[in-house]
């Protein structure tokens, strides 16, 4: 049924083939997911008497509170399908902000973690030889574990029976928790890393080794490992009476505890390992590894600032994050040697599937690193995950077809002299094309770190056209932490007096830049729901595209074209119009229809006026928006010119920037 508290047919229907990494997903959030976050005792269905309005939407106690879970449910379903459509950074960020609205809590306490390694990263990695995104890829990963977790009973029987769950749908709701928490925040430790390697870069000579050259590490750790008092009474509650000072003895545990036995470590190697990791990079060949510093970030973040009731799952996510990089590998597996035992899913179901999707998610990183820029990576990829197996076809830009043909010359060169030199590299197309006994490099890989003798893998490449084409940036440029800023404001200025009489007499900065304002329409947003929120959020995202449109742009460098100080009636119309299009269409995504209703039930029964009278679709054209935005009367047609109008004095205030006009 999917959405039990919803209209289902006026939701729309995605129409991807329900094995591929799109259907797979959406589906897992819309089929397995029923029901997610309901209070059981609560209405569970618009059915029957006894529905309660104890949730919120524009206000509180506006709908049932099941209804708000169920809304938030499909706010993270069309994000993860926006995200799906254009891979941008911006879309990653919904994704994002929805997982932690829902499973963690408020945005504000939490946002520092993504926002920091978004923005260290755009920044800081021109400076490395080597280095690709690691934000986008956060939630590449997350979508691609819902997607193999739906199709593949072989892992979902697994992890119910690791975790003792026997309900289905219990089960994908417990998953898409933890598997959440593990995915996105793989690597958040990554500023740590990226002074590492800045340094390593600095000194770096072709053919020298990293043992010669300068090296950074972190001391003084003790306060940031240690644990508080509070955290360390409810760790002995999970732990029969233990008692752990850091985080590396809590992580030491839980890892010796799950697989100590079948890799042969004691507990105090693992303590050593992990006091080693970060303080002596010198003993792991000179690599820094930043899974360390993501899971003790996490750690401290949920349980010392948030005060989370710390559960055995959460240290579940924490050690999964923390196996990730180089931890099991080198220190466990010893992964490349001999002996390697590749992991297994019954360990630590958790760990064995981010070990996985974080080796398939190799497509659509930005370049970042000097180096990384010149190589040739994946824009796209394919699956196929029926029949419990994972066929992955990773799609290069046709564009590059000269690059590809001159390695290929090259390669049949060597196999013919090969003693002459080494085998020619492309990375990473190399080492998908490349193959020994039918099996390319990069499959062979995967394979020795993950058991997958029961769910097949299978690799290959193609050529396609530039899958983003057309869907990409605009000419408008800054980072995007200002998203959050932005729709608090664009929310708290409605029908705010104060914002009134600053824009009648052109103060509008000096208005917001008051700090009291700025707490009091913080607030007023955090008491939205996440349907508006998002709304906000999503109406600020637009605005680059806005831009684009009536030949305009934003920068944080100061440029030489002519500086906009307001826009003309006729661009303001322009914006309106296609402000009112987008409005439209995120309400037909949301199952919102056309109505009269009285303004005190219109969210519960998801009508709204200004939609299209005898509108029976799902996708909105433009000549459809326009109409409609022609039938509405002035003021309303204002509500879509005005916020742009106020975009100008927050881009300035809080980025920085300035308009120009081409």
């Amino acid at each position: 049924m999917g959405y039990t508290m919803l209209k289902n047919d006026l939701i729309k229907e995605h129409g991807y083939a329900p094995y591929s990494l799109e259907g797979a997903a959406l589906s897992f959030i819309r089929e397995y997911c029923e029901g997610l976050r309901f209070d059981k005792n609560r209405a569970t269905s618009l059915s029957g008497d006894g529905l309660d309005f104890d949730g919120t939407s524009l206000k509180a106690k506006q709908i049932p509170f099941n209804m708000e879970k169920d809304i938030d449910r499909l706010c993270l379903e069309n994000a993860v399908d926006r995200f799906l459509k254009s891979g941008k950074k911006e879309d990653a960020f919904d994704v994002y902000f929805c997982y932690l609205e829902m499973f963690v809590g408020d945005y504000q306490k939490t946002r520092r973690m993504i926002e920091l390694l978004s923005e260290y990263e755009a920044n800081g990695s021109g400076l490395l030889m080597k280095h690709r995104d690691h934000y986008s890829h956060s939630v590449y990963v997350f979508i691609l574990g819902m997607a193999i977790y739906q199709s593949n009973e072989i892992f979902r029987k697994t992890y119910r029976e690791y975790y003792g769950i026997d309900d289905e749908k219990d089960a994908a709701a417990h998953y898409l928790q933890y598997w959440g928490l593990s995915s996105l925040f793989h690597d958040i430790g990554y500023p740590f890393e990226l002074p590492f390697e800045q340094v390593c870069s600095y000194f770096e000579v072709e053919g020298d080794k990293r043992e010669n050259r300068p090296f950074v590490a972190y001391h003084d750790l003790e306060r940031f490992i240690a644990i508080d008092g509070r955290v360390k009474a409810a760790l002995s509650k999970l732990y029969a009476g233990r008692s752990f000072d850091t985080t590396n003895d809590v992580f030491a545990c839980v890892l010796h505890e799950k697989m100590g036995e079948a890799y042969g470590f004691s507990e105090e190697q693992m303590r050593t390992f992990l006091a080693e990791k970060p303080t002596q990079p010198n003993k792991f060949n000179h690599f820094l590894d930043h899974a360390y510093f993501s899971a003790t970030i996490l750690f401290r973040k949920l349980f010392e600032e948030m005060d989370l009731e710390i559960r055995a799952e959460h240290l579940d996510a924490l050690t999964a994050i923390l196996m990730h990089n180089s931890l099991y590998k080198f220190c466990i597996a010893h992964y490349k040697s001999e002996g390697n035992k590749p992991f297994k899913a019954e360990l630590h179901p958790l760990a064995y599937m981010l070990m996985l999707c974080d080796e398939l998610q190799c497509w659509d990183r930005t370049a970042y690193g000097r180096n990384s820029k010149k190589e040739l990576h994946p824009m796209g990829c394919t699956f196929d995950f029926s029949g419990n197996n994972i066929k992955a076809i990773y799609l290069f830009d046709e564009r590059e077809m000269a690059k590809i043909n001159h390695f290929k010359d090259e390669y049949i060169e060597w196999l013919q002299n090969p003693g002459k030199e080494k085998s020619p590299g492309l990375k990473a197309y190399s080492g998908m094309y490349i193959r020994k006994n039918g099996v390319s490099g990069f499959q062979e890989d995967i394979e020795r770190i993950v058991d997958l003798t029961e769910i097949r893998l299978h690799v290959e490449t193609g050529l396609a056209e530039h899958i983003h084409s057309g869907n990409r940036s605009y000419l408008s440029d800054s980072n995007f932490i200002n998203l959050y800023n932005f729709a608090i404001i664009l929310n708290g200025r409605w029908g705010n007096d104060g914002w009134k009489r600053a824009k009648l007499a052109g103060q509008e900065e000096q208005y917001l830049s008051d700090s009291k304002v700025v707490d009091e329409f913080t607030e007023s947003f955090k008491n939205l729901s996440l349907e508006y929120k998002l709304s906000n959020i999503n109406q600020a995202k637009a605005f680059a595209k806005y831009m684009n449109m009536i030949g305009c742009f934003y920068h944080d460098k100061e440029v030489d074209f002519e500086q906009v100080k307001e826009f003309s009636e006729e661009e303001l119309v322009k914006i309106g119009k296609a402000e009112h299009h987008r409005w439209l269409q995120e309400h037909y995504d949301m199952g919102w229809t056309y109505g009269t209703p009285e303004k005190a039930k219109r969210d519960f029964e998801r009508k709204h006026m200004d939609m299209i009278p005898g509108f029976s679709g799902f996708t909105v054209s433009d000549e459809a928006a326009e109409q409609n935005y022609e039938r509405l009367d002035k003021a309303t047609q204002d509500k879509d010119k005005d916020p742009m109008e106020c975009m100008l004095t927050m881009l300035k205030l809080f980025g920085g920037l300035r308009i120009y006009r081409l």
